[in-house]
């Protein structure tokens, strides 16, 4: 019997505009390679994903901020499209919220894990992580949610400057707001300024205890919780330089034994009865040893196929198995495998890797994104430079040249707006 059932498509869905989410790719290639066809749902416009010649078919997303309904609406014309019911792979948590609360309408045209339809959207609200944490026994850092900005100010100071500022439920930022989801404050005023901002932003601002990144501190987890409730493939992973440096998205991971880490992913998953794909990140204090849960997030983490075991067992092929009524087997983790995102660290995907590495944009079966991924970060680059030194507004990426497996956008809109 074959790993995956390919008698049964895959829906890789994604909301967020970013063309550099590695993520993305990185699911389209793991079901593609094992037979799958894969149809993309987000604006891949100028990004390398389109260049991937695993992808089936590509069809016009959502807009950023979509509400359930219009969500609703294309899953159900996507549907129409496919023909056949297709496990859903949402890989942002505004999509990941949105299809947890369809699951029971998008059933027969979709295949997606049971478990409450609000758990997805309670464990991403970074407000709500805190009180779930407390809940369940797992170390988070000290948490406020001011109601106003002169309270935002005196909960600095209490918890200690510099703070860590988070934004509740990030995915509502409106784009071109400039405001990040998270960023760390070293003073009052800046806290009073910010929280100046929350009708800007769509949700509550908190404010963290900060620890102090260092090494051998930054952590993250990447599992399946399956139909059962238990956790299979992925593996704790430790963070060895992140995007932009020390608060930002990992650039070089590693898959490390880590008991502890394991340890904390079940507790939580299982007290909460969550199912389906989880990526959370840790941080040890260096004071206590303690691992603090930072973040929850409901769907694949962009660096998940840094856990492939030696089964070739990853996430996002656990949650098609499962689904499908495949046994999962029984791997053995590939501890020291590295993954390098290359356009963030390019010297460390030129390196050595005598434990086996994973590269987030180039990969021998399917060059053309490897390609396209330096075309746009060149023009990326050159923009942001051309913006600092006072040259003109950045230079918007540009649609890659199509070539003849790149699959083009079917749907009406997308024809319309051509």
């Amino acid at each position: 019997m074959s790993l995956l059932d390919t008698r049964v498509p895959a829906v890789v869905l994604r909301i967020d505009r970013n063309p550099f989410h590695h993520g993305t790719l990185g699911a389209v290639r793991s079901l593609g390679r094992a037979g799958v066809d894969v149809h993309v749902v987000a604006d891949c416009t100028g990004s390398p994903v389109a260049r991937s010649r695993f992808v089936r078919r590509l069809h016009a997303p959502p807009s950023p901020d979509a509400s359930t309904d219009e969500v609703r609406a294309v899953l159900r014309g996507v549907a129409a499209q496919v023909g056949r019911p297709a496990v859903l792979v949402p890989m942002d948590d505004a999509t990941a919220i949105a299809t947890a609360r369809l699951r029971e309408e998008l059933t027969g045209s979709y295949l997606l894990p049971v478990m409450p339809s609000a758990l997805p959207e309670r464990v991403a609200d970074k407000a709500e992580l805190a009180a779930v944490c407390a809940s369940v026994g797992v170390p988070h850092p000290r948490t406020e949610v001011p109601d106003t900005p002169s309270r935002a100010a005196e909960d600095a100071v209490r918890l200690g400057l510099p703070v860590v500022a988070k934004w509740s439920r990030p995915w509502l930022l409106p784009a071109g707001s400039g405001l990040r989801s998270t960023q760390v404050l070293h003073t009052a005023r800046e806290a009073r300024e910010l929280h100046a901002r929350t009708a800007e932003a769509g949700s509550p601002l908190l404010l963290q205890a900060y620890l102090p990144p260092g090494t051998d501190r930054d952590w993250f987890f990447h599992g399946y919780a399956d139909r059962t409730g238990a956790v299979r493939a992925g593996g704790p992973g430790r963070k060895h330089l992140s995007w932009p440096r020390g608060a930002g998205l990992t650039a070089v991971g590693r898959w490390t034994p880590n008991s502890e880490v394991i340890a904390l992913a079940e507790r939580i998953t299982g007290e909460l009865g969550y199912r389906g794909i989880l990526d959370l990140d840790f941080r040890r204090c260096g004071t206590t040893g303690r691992y603090h849960l930072l973040d929850f997030n409901p769907r694949p983490g962009a660096q998940f196929r840094l856990f492939t075991d030696s089964a070739g067992l990853d996430v996002v092929r656990a949650l098609h198995a499962d689904l499908t009524g495949r046994p999962l087997p029984d791997g053995d983790p590939v501890t020291g495998r590295a993954f390098v995102v290359e356009n963030y660290a390019p010297l460390a995907a030129l390196r050595p890797a005598p434990g086996g590495r994973e590269l987030a944009w180039w990969a021998g079966d399917d060059r053309a994104p490897g390609f396209a991924m330096w075309a746009l970060w060149a023009r990326h680059v050159s923009g942001r430079l051309r913006q600092r030194l006072g040259a003109g507004a950045e230079v918007p990426a540009q649609r890659p040249a199509p070539t003849a497996h790149t699959p083009s956008l079917t749907t009406d809109n997308e024809k319309a707006s051509s």
